[in-house]
């Protein structure tokens, strides 16, 4: 069973971005906790990070002919993005959002979410564990 990760704009700068409010893990890190995660829970994972918005509902459209789910980390695409909310909503796979700091606790703006309400849930504030929770999540959810 394959799942699709996603991690949007600026995350492949973790590790050196602003340490005080994503933590010190690299995308590496958490891809690596992932691949371990996923391989208990008996999932195989197809990880991709981009900057680009369309990468990114490219991916999700491509996700529909082998992937079960998705776990995303959409970032500053959060708050903006039509086009990725519409596309997950479209593949009808189910989506968790994560998110590693606390969006709620943090600017106003960055509380709402084009991506929540076609979601089966969103996990926010526990650094990397937030992508490790959401994979969780969405095991059981697939019935893992």
């Amino acid at each position: 069973m394959k799942v699709l990760v996603l991690h949007g704009p600026n995350l492949n700068l973790l590790g050196v971005r602003e340490p005080g409010v994503y933590g010190t893990m690299t995308l590496d890190g958490i891809n690596k906790e992932l691949t371990i995660l996923a391989e208990e829970l008996s999932l195989e994972l197809k990880i991709l990070q981009s900057n680009s918005e369309g990468d990114l509902v490219d991916a999700i459209q491509g996700a529909m002919a082998d992937c079960r789910g998705i776990l995303i980390n959409p970032a500053a695409y959060t708050h903006t993005s039509v086009a990725i909310r519409d596309a997950i909503a479209a593949t009808a796979l189910p989506a968790v959002e994560v998110h590693l700091s606390n969006v709620h606790a943090r600017e106003a703006f960055r509380s709402h979410s084009y991506i929540a309400p076609v979601a089966v849930g969103q996990i926010c504030g526990f650094g990397a564990d937030s992508y490790l929770l959401g994979l969780r999540a969405l095991a059981k959810r697939l019935g893992k």
